[in-house]
């Protein structure tokens, strides 16, 4: 085994990766496998060097951290000759971060976003750098892609109807297949158009502030309109008036599984026209995980990152447009329709327990709109069948499956009973938005006083990771708070039946699923440093536990 030749915490000279200068480093480790030596420069940017890549630091060298030469005594024709040199040093160090886009922690820009009520903004021009075609393909490949195309719908149906039944055991498996007549309706069809056209037309209004997202693949920042609650208030206002005006949301129960049937054929159509469109989208505007060359994989995966009519986003508007606030219409709808089939002059404490609870989740996303364009499936994901269906038909008619239950199963719970249930709900609710929040505020600014005390680990992309705060307890607390507000939503329901603990479940077996694909893209991406990260916080969603 080769002796190594610089110790752990030495401060030596280490060349700069395709350059020949030279900068103060110190070691921080050793691999005996690689025989690369970790070191770390003062900006806080760390790489792996070869030892023969490094000096002893009072060696002659030809510069210093600072780019001077080691010269204590030169000539004044000298003098001009260095000063060049150091000019070109400096561009040559730049030449180099913007290469393998090192980013020093202390060259980092600080600065807050600028926001502007009246900002036009348009769809930037992509750069030079190009999306790889997809190697690794999720979800058992393009056997499995194919599957989950007609598993995600199968599920929907079979939960809706399982909640129609007298009794809904899973030991009534299968529940009876309904008629053609009672799955599709043209009238039903066209009210979902109107619901889906409306939300445009109030993602359309100029009213909102401006912003930009984080950097995508391409190095671009997209623009978003950030009026998602005042589309909410709108929609309020309007079903209020529709109230007034004695519509039946009836309607809506009494048609609910033909409203999910348009939802799906709606989504259908709509990923078709998207990989379609993406065909004729350049390799800049494709996703790093839809662009495997499989038509059914890239279908559901979905080519294009960010797709744009003009300035509408298609796949940013579906995220919290349609299918969110149409989630809190339902809910109100089976309120209203559980005091009309239970003949209450009131709505059940457990009603409104699940009505209360998921609308202050809503309003809460909807308010805090601008931590969406941090999250995997703005930066990541490419707009595909699985979002579009995610977004269109599991949010709305899944999420609102406890409410769906009780019209036809009530649960009557007692006043401490509820009281335990809403410190829950509130208990994850505080963890969830505290954690958001703590991350997106240290991402627009670091030196705020909230979060300058936060302890990080520098990375060599120029981010820093957090190690201390929410995400020094376990690497996802929101996903922490997520489960735990999923389970308060399913406790009002009982536990005669598992049907309404669907959703608890299914998001457990998601997270967990999408924290390792997090897992994946962090170690990609952060290298040792994420390895760092994830010594020190050793957890992963839940504390002590997994």
């Amino acid at each position: 085994m080769p002796r190594r030749k610089f110790a752990d915490e030495e401060v030596v000279m280490g060349r700069w990766p395709g350059s020949v200068l030279y900068y103060e480093v110190q070691v921080t480790s050793y691999d005996d496998r690689t025989h690369l030596y970790t070191v770390k420069y003062k900006d806080g940017t760390e790489l792996q060097l070869k030892e023969s890549d490094m000096r002893k630091l009072h060696e002659n060298n030809t510069n210093r951290y600072n780019g001077e030469p080691d010269i204590t005594e030169v000539n004044s024709s000298s003098q001009s000759i260095l000063e060049r040199q150091r000019i070109e040093s400096e561009r040559a160090r730049e030449r180099i971060l913007e290469r393998y886009s090192l980013h020093p922690r202390k060259e980092e820009k600080r600065t807050e976003e600028k926001y502007s009520e009246e900002r036009i903004f348009e769809t930037p021009k992509t750069v030079g750098k190009v999306c790889l075609k997809t190697k690794e393909l999720e979800f058992g490949g393009k056997i499995g892609a194919f599957f989950m195309i007609f598993l995600l719908p199968g599920t929907v149906f079979y939960l809706l109807l399982m909640c129609t039944q007298k009794d809904p055991s899973v030991m009534n498996f299968p529940p009876p297949f309904p008629t053609f007549e009672s799955l599709w309706e043209t009238r039903v069809f066209g009210v979902f158009l109107l619901w889906f056209f409306l939300q445009a037309l109030f993602y359309l209004l100029p009213i909102g502030k401006v912003v930009e997202g984080t950097p995508l693949l391409n190095g671009i920042k997209l623009g978003y309109r950030l009026n998602g609650f005042y589309a909410f208030i709108l929609t309020a206002a309007a079903v209020g008036i529709s109230l007034y005006f004695e519509v039946e949301l009836y309607y809506l129960y009494d048609h609910f599984l033909q409203f999910a049937v348009s939802a799906t054929v709606f989504s259908v159509v709509f990923s078709i026209y998207l990989y379609a469109r993406s065909l004729k989208a350049s390799e800049q505007e494709l996703s790093a995980g839809g662009n495997s060359g499989n038509i059914i994989y890239d279908f559901l995966m979905g080519r294009e990152l960010n797709p744009r009519i003009g300035n509408f986003d298609l796949k940013y508007f579906c995220e919290l447009r349609p299918g969110l606030i149409g989630w809190v219409v339902i809910n109100l709808a089976m309120l209203l329709t559980e005091m009309k089939v239970q003949h209450l002059n009131l709505p059940s404490l457990s009603m409104i327990l699940v009505n209360s609870f998921q609308l202050l989740y809503v309003v809460d996303g909807l308010w805090n709109e601008e931590a969406i364009l941090t999250t995997m499936d703005i930066i990541h994901e490419g707009f595909g069948f699985m979002l579009v269906f995610g977004d269109l038909v599991w949010v709305p008619f899944l999420y609102s499956l406890q409410a769906f239950y009780l019209v036809n199963h009530p649960n009557e719970i007692s006043w401490p009973i509820a009281s335990a249930i809403v410190a829950l709900n509130i208990l994850g609710h505080f963890i969830f938005r505290s954690s958001n929040s703590q991350k997106n505020l240290f991402r627009r600014n670091p030196k705020d006083s909230k979060v300058a005390h936060l302890k990080v680990i520098p990375t060599a992309t120029g981010k820093n990771l957090l190690v201390s705060g929410w995400w020094g307890l376990v690497r996802h607390p929101n996903y922490l708070g997520d489960l735990i507000m999923a389970l308060a939503w399913s406790l009002p329901c009982g536990f005669n039946h598992i049907l309404p603990y669907f959703y608890v479940i299914y998001f457990t077996v998601l997270l967990i699923h999408r924290e390792a694909r997090d897992e994946h893209l962090c170690k990609k991406k952060y290298g040792l440093a994420w390895e760092k990260y994830c010594h020190r916080v050793p957890y992963r969603i839940f504390p002590y536990i997994y």
